[in-house]
């Protein structure tokens, strides 16, 4: 695989490249299969229970086709992920992360290496792309909650002129303390919004999954790769 240069600021690496990309899909992927039983459990207490089973199912899929991405620039790559979620996961959650991929691919258009500034579009996009398509809003119980403060703590620390790895640092830390703060909520949105004041209590099993996803980001563009 063609390995791009990868520019140094402040000691830590400035631009997101494409090998990167690649790398973050996998290591989300592993990360989902490792832990799909704690997903399963957060969803049979509040949905289908079926949530960590569907979510490895999509990302086996994006596993098996990661060797297709080696010559494929950052759009493409996430047109195709986009593509093959919306396809083999169904349902919501198929819906809301087709979503951000699709979204994510419009915003890096074009991009073989991701500055902060793109780095910022790029989450900025995703999380416009799934608050559109599933409705929700701040406090409804869903990965917008866990999403939404992330990005805006990503993009106060990139204004203060931090790379992306700190303001992933950064935005982590608003990320999971949105996931916590959905215990208490009252589902508004989903199957969970139908237990009324039942929802009440329990993490939201789709923010666990979003957090996740933006874990492993920082994983990897600190170098450390899970």
């Amino acid at each position: 695989m063609h390995q791009s240069k990868r520019q140094v600021y402040a000691g830590e690496f400035k631009m997101v490249n494409q090998v990167q990309i690649i790398e973050w899909l996998q290591v989300f992927a592993d990360v989902i299969e490792r832990d799909k039983d704690t997903l399963t459990e957060l969803d049979a207490a509040i949905g289908d229970a079926d949530h960590g089973i569907n979510m490895d199912r999509g990302f086996k899929k994006i596993t098996n086709i990661l060797p297709s991405f080696a010559d494929q620039d950052i759009s493409s790559i996430f047109k195709t992920v986009s593509i093959t979620l919306i396809s083999s996961i169904g349902g919501a959650s198929g819906a809301l992360y087709g979503t951000w991929f699709l979204r994510a691919s419009v915003a890096t258009d074009g991009k073989e290496e991701l500055t902060e500034e793109d780095m910022l579009k790029l989450l900025k996009s995703g999380l416009e792309g799934v608050t559109e398509r599933g409705k929700a809003q701040l406090g409804d119980k869903t990965m917008v909650d866990v999403l939404s403060p992330a990005v805006i703590a990503f993009e106060q620390a990139i204004r203060n002129s931090s790379s992306t790895a700190s303001a992933l640092r950064i935005a982590i830390i608003a990320a999971e303390q949105g996931l916590k703060e959905t215990i208490p909520m009252l589902a508004k949105k989903g199957r969970a919004s139908y237990l009324g004041d039942r929802s009440i209590g329990h993490q939201d099993p789709g923010g666990t999954c979003a957090y996740w996803m933006l874990l492993s980001l920082l994983q990897v563009v600190e170098g450390s790769g899970g």
